[in-house]
């Protein structure tokens, strides 16, 4: 399924992966008696005062907004402040191990919830004091997701004409739609320049130039075929950045 936001990519845009998120399981505890309601996607309830419940993230988001609920954290954003103290000596805590393990393990990713990224997002949107030290561990993921991209970038570098598969494991939505049309690209872009038919042309173009004169004494013969711009290159790095910047926390 191509995205919408720009059919020339095949990518979605961030507010398009985010919507797709909210169909994410999350936990509540609502404040007051409501019955079950019936949706196309399944029945959610009844509700009734401090019993929790779980339904989609959208809904937890809307019911929120009206005053009728708390949003329970996921467990991998939970943070222990009496902790702490353990955690300079001893990392302990889940989210400080991603991370650590993140930071030391270069060409591996950490499994996360796929959407970790828009559901930690729409939480700091629209639930923050819901969550137990909300800056710490708005800091701590956006560390995480720092390191992460990180290591997607210098994953690239390492394409080449023998590139057949790339294997990333653990990667979540948001950092798989930034890398798969560049990578896709790159990909067709070697296959299409190291082809035999390519070659051959290039080869023949050659040595009518040097038929006609028309190669300069002392000029370099670099085989055209190796020669090409990977389409789409230069548009990584501004969608990661407007990536970001459409999922920073406000």
């Amino acid at each position: 399924m191509a995205g919408q936001s720009d059919p020339h990519l095949s990518i979605f845009s961030p507010s398009e992966v985010e919507f797709v998120a909210e169909d994410e399981i999350v936990e509540i505890v609502p404040n007051i008696r409501m019955e079950a309601l019936n949706m196309i996607c399944g029945d959610f309830g009844p509700f009734f005062p401090q019993i929790a419940s779980k339904v989609p993230l959208w809904l937890a988001v809307a019911l929120k907004k009206r005053g009728k609920c708390t949003i329970r954290t996921p467990d991998w954003m939970t943070v222990d402040s009496d902790c702490l103290i353990a955690y300079l000596s001893v990392l302990l805590l889940y989210i400080f191990m991603v991370l650590d393990a993140e930071r030391e393990s270069p060409k591996e990713f950490q499994p996360l919830p796929f959407h970790y990224i828009e559901i930690s997002k729409l939480l700091f949107d629209h639930a923050r004091d819901d969550i137990s030290d909300a800056y710490l561990v708005r800091s701590l993921i956006e560390d995480i997701r720092d390191v992460r991209f990180h290591k997607v970038e210098t994953g690239l570098e390492t394409i080449s004409g023998r590139t057949h598969a790339v294997k990333l494991k653990n990667l979540s939505a948001m950092e798989v739609n930034i890398v798969r049309p560049f990578m896709v690209r790159t990909l067709q872009a070697f296959y299409k320049h190291d082809s035999p038919q390519m070659i051959q042309q290039t080869d023949n173009t050659e040595r009518s130039k040097a038929q006609f004169g028309q190669l300069q004494i002392g000029q370099e013969l670099v085989p055209s075929h190796c020669k090409f711009v990977i389409p789409g290159c230069q548009k990584l790095c501004s969608l990661q950045a407007s990536s970001r910047h459409s999922i920073s926390y406000s």
